[in-house]
């Protein structure tokens, strides 16, 4: 057993090997990278990627990668292929094979299979010499000079490089595309992300009752207001137009100071706070959250274009749908 210091520097080594081998690529992404995202781009089919052994599971992932950022992609097993899953590739489809070698048996028979069928092949390969790197009509390069493993054997450098040229050329044909953030949304609405990238305002504060009083109710109501709305706080408005706000921490503030409240004679006026942080129902919800964040309050004011007061979007709303 290695001890904790030997431990520690065998991990941060094989970091230091791994970032080498990525910061390599850099040279060589070429012309031949641009002309392969040129290809995707302007296809009408899908990309297609296979691979055998671990490039078969970092290709899975790059089809992952692709699918999410606006390019259309399937997962195809190399050794599958040349039994039964050929029929997957369709006449417009670009065909990616991952192979560090180049030279795998199964890539050796699947390669003049897809060139055969007419089909673009694209060689994500650490050999350029090999049998796949001939073949292919374009060459993303993944060469490493060494793996991180100690006896250079177990897949470890090859296949981060692999990854990271995978996410190169999704990443290019991202920003070929135009693939914006409302995009991306439309791929990811599950989850924290998707809704931090689609969910309104507007879906939230409408499941909410709207507590209002007017500038003279009495300090009574407007805390039965409070209570009975359940949102920690009451607008103060006169026909829709708002004027201010009063909230329960406003009030835990006044009787921590020793204010003197009245709940008989004093009004919402007196005591509401004037110029209350607000935020349109069409913004977007991770946005009130911003706010929220800025300012450490727990509820905002919802609006409309004239800022009319429509209702209130808590935090609790934000944390139940996973915002934050």
């Amino acid at each position: 057993m290695k001890s904790d210091f030997e431990i520690l520097e065998i991990a941060k080594e094989t970091i230091k090997k791994e970032c080498l081998c990525i910061e390599r690529l850099i040279n060589y992404i070429d012309n031949e990278f641009v002309e392969a995202v040129k290809e995707i781009f302007n296809s009408k089919g899908r990309v297609i990627i296979s691979g055998i052994g671990k490039s078969a599971i970092i290709g899975n992932k790059i089809v992952a990668t692709l699918n999410s950022t606006g390019t259309p992609s399937i997962f195809m097993h190399a050794a599958e292929a040349i039994h039964g899953d050929l029929g997957i590739i369709q006449p417009n489809d670009i065909v990616i094979c991952i192979s560090k070698s180049g030279n795998t048996p199964e890539i050796k028979v699947l390669a003049p299979l897809v060139k055969a069928r007419g089909n673009k092949l694209i060689a994500l390969v650490g050999n350029t010499d090999s049998y796949l790197a001939k073949s292919a009509d374009y060459i993303l390069n993944c060469t490493v000079e060494k793996e991180a493993c100690p006896n250079n054997l177990a897949p470890t450098s090859s296949t981060t490089a692999q990854l990271v040229i995978g996410d190169a050329l999704a990443v290019a044909l991202l920003y070929c595309r135009n693939f914006t953030a409302e995009d991306f949304a439309k791929y990811h609405p599950g989850g924290s992300l998707g809704k931090r990238l689609y969910l309104k305002v507007s879906d939230l504060y409408i499941k909410n009752e709207k507590p209002v009083v007017t500038c003279s109710t009495p300090l009574t109501e407007t805390l039965m207001e409070i209570t009975s709305k359940r949102l920690g706080c009451t607008v103060v408005a006169e026909e829709n137009n708002i004027l201010g706000i009063i909230t329960d921490g406003d009030l835990r503030r006044m009787l921590n100071n020793k204010s003197i409240i009245d709940t008989q004679t004093q009004t919402a006026e007196q005591i509401m706070t004037k110029n209350p942080k607000t935020i349109q129902a069409e913004a977007f919800a991770v946005e009130a959250f911003t706010i929220m964040q800025q300012h450490h309050i727990t509820q905002l004011i919802v609006t409309d274009e004239n800022n009319k007061y429509l209702g209130i979007i808590h935090i609790h709303d934000l944390i139940t749908e996973g915002i934050i």
